[in-house]
């Protein structure tokens, strides 16, 4: 089973696409799929993560329109299928 990411902003422009669909499935972690979208479009590492390999404080992860760092277990939330991710990088206002 693959899960799909949904990539905004500069993201996107970083993969060369809105969507990339990676190798994860229900019982992997959010985590373990940020991994795979790492893997699959390496140009995004430095703008995901920090020196320490760490994710970055300003980007969010969503999984179904929820902030799993804020309102579930972070990246060891747990998938399940179907579920859809994004990743979102810092919004300004204007």
């Amino acid at each position: 089973m693959s899960t799909e990411w949904k990539l905004f902003a500069d993201l996107a422009e970083r993969a060369g696409d809105k969507h990339v669909a990676v190798d994860a499935a229900a019982g992997d972690t959010v985590g373990d799929a940020l991994e795979a979208l790492l893997d699959e479009s390496p140009d995004l590492e430095d703008r995901v993560l920090d020196g320490d390999g760490e994710l970055r404080s300003q980007i969010n992860v969503l999984r179904n329109g929820t902030n799993v760092l804020v309102e579930e277990e972070g990246l060891e939330t747990e998938l399940d299928e179907d579920d859809e991710l994004a990743l979102f990088p810092p919004v300004s206002g204007g």
